[in-house]
C-alpha cells in the first residue's frame, strides 16, 4: 500500500473513530446511520492499513475485538470495591418492608431508581484514559476471573470511550447476556451437531463468557448492559440516575427502561407493569433492580456483608409449575434428529398453558431419571420452549415406566442410528418424510446437484401437491407438473426441467454430497469419489473399506454404513440410475502438466468472477487438489473479499497468498 506513515497514521486514526461511532449507533442506540456494506468498506481498509503498518496496531482498535490464542486458563482480578448481591423482595409485602427500614433509617423519604433485573453474568470492567485494560467475571464478589479477550468481543461494550477528556481510571459494573433469538439459534445449532443445548439464555452467556478461545465467544452473539459506575476519578455525581446519564453519554449502553420513581406507589405501579410486559423483550429479565437514589442516602444505608441496605431486587413470581407426565412421544426433524417430546396434562406456567414440552435427548431423559407417569417440575421462560426440569420422585406410585428411544424412524420406519459420540439419535432415511423438504433443498443446491430455480418456495409446493416424495421424483416430473404450481410459468417451466437434466452430469463428488449422509461433507465426498469411483462401490464397501480412506475415520464410516442399509435410500438410487443420473466418476485422468498440477490450493473470501465452488472446479481439472483448510502443505491460497480467518492461518504459516485476478492469470483467464 503506498502510502507515508503519516498519512497513514491519521487515516487510521479517522477510520478508528468512524467506526466507534458506527459500532455506537448500531449495537448501543440500535439506530445505525450506514450500510453493512459500507460498514465492512470501512472496517476492511482499516485492516489493510494496519497490516501495512502493524506498528500503530493499538488495544482498542475495532479490529482487535478478537485476536490472541485461547487461553490455557484465566488469571484471577481482586476487585477495587466488592461486588456486593442483592436482597430479594418476593412480594410487595416485603418491598414494603424494605421501604420502612430505609425510611425508618434516614429519617425520610428516598427517591428510588427501577430498572429491569438482567438475568445474566455481572461483570466489572475497568477503563485507563478511556480505553478497556480489563474484565472480570463477579466471582465470590471480592475475586473474579480475568476474561477481558471475552468481553472484548462484544461490540456493545466499547473499547475506547465516547469522550474527549476521559477519567484516568473509571471502574463500571454491568450484566453480559444472550437474546432469546441468539439463545434459540445457538441450541438449535447445538442440537443439530449432537450436543446437549443449554438450559436457558443465562447459563448460555456465562458458558460463552467462560470460554478459554475468545473466537467462541465472539460467535456467540452476547449483548450488555451497563448499570453501575463504581469509580471515577476526577468526575463526581450525586445520584444512581445521574450516573446512568453519564454513562450513556460516555458510550455505555444503559437499559432504557429505567424510571425514577418518587415514592413507593410508583415502584409497585413500575414493578406490576413490567411483571406484565416482561416477555415483551429480547432478553430474560427475573425482576425489578430497586435502588436509592441518592449518593449521599446510600452512604448513610451502608451494606451489610453481601448486600446493600440501599438496593433490593423485587423478583416475579416463578414461571414453574408441576404436572403429571402422560406420555413420551418422538418428534423428527428437519435434520433427522429425534427428539423426546413429554405429553403433559395441560398446566397454568407463566400466563400459558403448557400440554407438551421438550425433553432435549434420550441421556438427558436417563441423567434426570424421568420416566413416564411422573409428576414433574415444568419450566417455561419468555418465548423459550416448555422444559421438563426434574422428576418429583417422591410422589412415584411404582406405575412408571422408564422410556426407549426407538430403534425405527416413527416417519418413515428407517432406521434410528446413534453414532459414536453424538447423543442424538437420528433417522438415517432419505425419503423420510420429515426431512423430506430439507434434503431436496440440500441435493439441488449449488456445491451439490446445482439444479437453478429449485428454491424453497417451488420445493415446498411440489411436496404439498404430492410430486415429489424425494429427490429422485425430481427428476420424473413433466412441464405439465410444473405448470400446475403457482407463478411458474411455461419459460421458467422449461428452464427448471433443463437444469434438472444438466444436473445429470454432475461429477460422483457433487451426487454423494447431495445424498446428504451425515458427516460427509465436500471434501470428504470428492475424498470418496475419487477411492471408489462409483456410488455403487461407495455403498457396497465395508467400514475398514471405508476407514482406509486418507480423512475418514470410524464415525464417518458408520454413517455411510447406516445410510447403505437402508431400503429407502437403496431404492432412491437404484431410481437416480433409471433416471440417468451419472452415478460413476467420469473416466479421465488428473492433468501433470501446468501450473496447478500437483499443487494444493485452498480458497477463501468471495471472488467476483465465478462462485469458490466454480472455481476448485476448474482448480481440479487443471490437476490441483483443492482442501477446505489451510496447512503447511498447502502450496498457496486464493483470497477473494472478506476472507476469513483462513487468510489468517496462511499468513501465520508463510503459505503464498493469491488475489483473484493472479489466481486468472495463472491460470490462462486473466484479463
Amino acid at each position: 500500500m503506498s502510502m507515508s506513515r503519516e498519512r497513514a497514521e491519521r487515516r487510521i486514526e479517522e477510520l478508528r473513530e468512524l467506526i466507534r461511532y458506527h459500532d455506537w449507533r448500531y449495537y448501543v442506540l440500535d439506530a445505525p446511520e450506514i450500510s453493512d456494506a459500507e460498514y465492512d468498506r470501512l472496517m476492511r481498509e482499516l485492516e489493510e492499513l494496519e497490516r501495512a503498518f502493524p506498528d500503530l496496531v493499538t488495544p482498542d482498535s475495532p479490529t482487535q475485538r478478537v485476536g490472541g490464542r485461547p487461553a490455557q486458563q484465566f488469571g484471577t482480578v481482586r476487585h477495587r470495591l466488592p461486588m456486593l448481591s442483592l436482597a430479594n423482595a418476593f412480594d410487595v409485602d416485603e418491598l414494603r418492608a424494605f421501604h420502612r427500614r430505609v425510611t425508618e433509617a434516614l429519617g425520610e423519604t428516598p427517591e428510588y431508581v427501577v430498572e429491569p433485573k438482567i438475568d445474566g453474568l455481572s461483570v466489572a470492567l475497568r477503563y485507563e484514559h478511556g480505553v478497556l485494560i480489563r474484565g472480570a467475571t463477579r466471582g465470590d464478589g471480592e475475586v473474579g476471573e480475568d476474561v477481558t479477550a471475552n468481553l472484548r468481543t462484544i461490540r456493545s461494550i466499547p473499547l475506547r470511550l465516547r469522550t474527549s477528556y476521559p477519567p484516568p481510571v473509571l471502574e463500571v459494573r454491568g450484566e453480559v447476556y444472550m437474546s432469546r433469538q441468539a439463545f434459540e439459534q445457538l441450541n438449535r445449532a447445538r442440537r443439530e451437531r449432537g450436543e446437549p443445548p443449554f438450559a436457558n439464555p443465562r447459563n448460555a452467556a456465562a458458558g460463552s463468557v467462560r470460554q478459554l478461545d475468545p473466537r467462541v465467544t465472539a460467535q456467540r452473539n452476547l449483548n450488555s448492559f451497563v448499570y453501575e459506575l463504581r469509580y471515577a476519578e476526577g468526575l463526581s455525581w450525586r445520584s444512581h440516575f445521574e450516573a446512568l446519564r453519564l454513562l450513556a453519554e460516555m458510550g455505555f449502553r444503559v437499559n432504557e427502561h429505567c424510571r425514577l420513581c418518587r415514592s413507593l406507589e410508583e415502584v409497585i405501579s413500575f414493578c406490576s407493569e413490567w411483571e406484565g410486559r416482561r416477555h415483551q423483550l429480547d432478553y430474560e429479565i427475573d425482576g425489578m433492580v430497586v435502588k436509592v437514589n441518592s449518593l449521599e442516602h446510600q452512604r448513610r444505608l451502608g451494606a451489610r456483608a453481601r448486600s446493600p441496605r440501599w438496593a433490593i431486587a423485587y423478583k416475579f413470581p416463578g414461571e414453574e409449575a408441576t404436572t403429571r407426565l402422560l406420555d413420551i412421544v418422538v418428534q423428527v426433524g428437519r435434520t433427522g434428529t429425534l427428539t423426546p417430546i413429554a405429553v403433559l396434562e395441560p398446566v397454568e406456567v407463566a400466563g400459558a398453558t403448557v400440554s407438551r414440552a421438550t425433553l432435549h435427548n434420550e441421556d438427558i431423559i436417563e441423567q434426570k431419571d424421568i420416566r413416564i407417569g411422573d409428576v414433574v417440575l415444568v419450566r417455561r421462560a419468555g418465548d423459550v420452549i416448555p422444559e421438563v426440569v426434574r422428576a418429583v420422585r417422591e410422589l412415584r406410585t411404582g406405575d412408571e415406566r422408564k422410556f426407549r428411544m426407538p430403534d425405527r424412524c416413527p416417519a418413515c420406519g428407517a432406521e434410528v442410528v446413534r453414532l459414536e459420540g453424538e447423543v442424538a439419535s437420528r433417522c438415517v432415511g432419505a425419503a423420510c418424510p420429515a426431512q423430506r423438504k430439507e434434503s431436496i433443498l440440500h441435493f439441488a443446491s449449488r456445491d451439490a446437484m446445482d439444479i437453478e430455480g429449485l428454491g424453497e418456495a417451488t420445493v415446498q409446493q411440489l411436496i404439498d401437491r404430492g410430486l415429489v416424495r424425494d429427490a429422485a421424483d425430481l427428476y420424473y416430473l413433466t412441464k405439465e407438473d410444473l405448470l400446475q404450481l403457482e407463478r411458474m410459468a411455461d419459460k421458467s417451466a422449461q428452464n427448471l426441467l433443463l437444469a434438472i437434466e444438466r444436473s445429470k452430469s454432475r461429477p460422483l463428488r457433487a451426487l454423494i454430497y447431495a445424498l446428504g449422509i451425515r458427516h460427509v461433507g465436500q471434501r470428504t465426498a470428492a475424498l470418496l469419489a475419487e477411492a471408489f469411483g462409483s456410488l455403487e462401490a461407495l455403498l457396497e464397501a465395508s467400514e475398514e473399506q471405508l476407514q482406509g480412506v486418507p480423512g475418514v475415520g470410524s464415525v464417518v464410516a458408520q454413517s455411510i454404513r447406516a445410510f447403505a442399509r437402508q431400503p429407502a435410500n437403496r431404492d432412491l438410487i437404484r431410481r437416480l440410475q433409471k433416471a440417468g443420473v451419472r452415478t460413476a466418476a467420469a473416466s479421465q485422468t488428473r492433468p501433470t502438466e501446468g501450473p496447478l498440477a500437483g499443487k494444493t490450493v485452498v480458497f477463501t473470501g468471495t471472488l467476483g468472477s465465478m462462485t469458490r465452488a466454480e472455481a476448485a472446479r476448474l482448480a481440479e481439472s487443471l490437476g490441483a487438489r483443492v482442501t477446505s483448510s489451510v496447512s503447511r502443505n498447502t502450496d498457496f491460497v486464493v483470497a477473494g473479499e472478506n476472507p476469513g480467518s483462513k487468510l489468517a492461518r496462511a499468513r501465520e504459516l508463510g503459505v503464498p497468498v493469491l488475489d483473484e485476478d493472479q489466481f486468472l492469470k495463472l491460470v490462462g483467464r486473466g484479463r
